[in-house]
């Protein structure tokens, strides 16, 4: 199914669709998504209609940081636009040109620890339209630039539905030299380890590594969720994170942190961990221990709850 259709019951229990349609201006939309851009994206905003100087003579319609500390660009159009990619990369240039200036940005909105943790390896472009054509779809994946195509509706009763139709992982920059681990982060690693995640699970066991192959498969089943290597953690994400993973090889266990909400979960000592207000790698409220195939097993609904959620 292409489109999306919502219908609600009506007096006589019966199932009415809702009517959708689009913006009447693409402010509305701009505005809108700018006053909840973290919670629907996982975006936290910085600024709205930025100007990018003489050379790129333009303005940027949203700028934002996202949960991975990754900067991104969004562009909105009320309509069904093939121009709203191409002007998309050419703002992704100005960022890259702009490292300084987008910086200072953050430094002034976020804070300076947030500014020095910017991940620039693979900046993000999200593209908010009622629609894209075939060859939007296809070329994105051309561009090897990272790239989000999502498709807005408004309902009756002042819905919004925004559905992800396309991503392209795009193919970033070498990871920068190794940093120092900032003292909160360090702090929180029972490790004390500044390994990236990658050497970590190369030279983890390989019953581990098998473990974790289960549970690559287990969080992409849905053939709708994304993998992004970061540099201390592994990220699964949809239209926002879905998952985080770390890998603890000394206490032979992989640790997932899930977009699930701890109240909803009954928490049980040595597997599930209430993890608001506790700094950790990644992303994700919910800590989840998986040290065996059965550990993954009674893991599993949890997965598949973070997924449908995001």
């Amino acid at each position: 199914m292409s489109d999306l259709r919502l219908f609600r019951l009506d007096a006589d229990g019966r199932d009415v669709e809702l009517r959708s349609s689009t913006v009447a201006l693409e402010v509305e939309l701009q505005r809108r998504i700018e006053g909840g851009m973290e919670g629907m994206l996982g975006i936290r905003f910085l600024a709205s209609e930025y100007p990018t100087g003489p050379w790129h003579r333009g303005r940027i319609d949203s700028l934002g940081l996202d949960e991975d500390n990754t900067p991104v660009v969004i562009e909105y159009k009320k309509g069904s636009d093939s121009g709203v990619v191409s002007q998309a990369v050419s703002y992704l240039r100005w960022l890259r040109s702009s490292r300084h200036e987008f910086e200072a940005l953050v430094k002034e909105k976020l804070g300076a620890e947030v500014a020095e943790a910017i991940d620039w390896r693979n900046p993000r472009m999200v593209c908010i339209a009622a629609g894209f054509s075939h060859h939007d779809r296809v070329a994105v994946h051309d561009l090897h630039k990272r790239i989000d195509l999502v498709r807005y509706r408004v309902f009756d009763g002042g819905l919004l539905s925004l559905l992800l139709v396309e991503s392209a992982p795009g193919t970033g920059s070498p990871a920068p030299a190794r940093r120092r681990l900032r003292a909160h982060e360090v702090a929180n690693d029972p490790n004390g380890d500044t390994k990236s995640v990658q050497s970590t699970l190369d030279a983890a066991p390989a019953h581990l590594r098998a473990l974790y192959s289960e549970l690559d498969e287990a969080l992409t089943a849905s053939g709708e969720v994304e993998v992004d290597v970061k540099l201390h953690y592994i990220a699964y994400r949809r239209m926002v994170n879905v998952a985080s993973v770390i890998f603890r090889p000394k206490q032979e266990a992989i640790l997932v942190y899930l977009r699930v909400d701890p109240d909803t979960v009954e928490l049980e000592e040595g597997f599930t961990r209430d993890m608001r207000g506790i700094g950790h790698l990644g992303t994700g409220d919910l800590e989840v221990r998986i040290a065996s195939p059965a550990d993954l097993e009674k893991a599993t609904p949890l997965l598949r709850r973070a997924v449908e959620a995001a």
